[in-house]
């Protein structure tokens, strides 16, 4: 992966890390915490989804959208580790 690549998913990570924090409520972990959870999630949805037979398509926004799931998913987990 060059410069650009790493750069590409940095910002997917990020956006992904933001909406998640949006959507789950209290689930926020601050501006580096979000974009640590949306690669993370990035990581977990692009791992998940082809093993459950998923697509989203191709793309920027289907990377962002998968990316998005997946940090929402970690986000939860976390949350109830957290809780417990």
């Amino acid at each position: 992966m060059g410069a650009e690549g790493l750069l590409v998913f940095l910002l997917v990570g990020l956006i992904a890390g933001w909406l998640a924090s949006q959507l789950v409520r209290g689930g926020g972990f601050g501006l580096v915490g979000d974009l640590i959870v949306g690669v993370i999630g990035a990581f977990l949805a692009g791992y998940l989804f082809p093993a459950l037979g998923i697509s989203l398509g191709g793309g920027i926004l289907g990377a962002i959208i998968a990316a998005t799931i997946g940090a929402v998913i970690l986000l939860v987990i976390l949350r109830a580790v957290k809780r417990a």
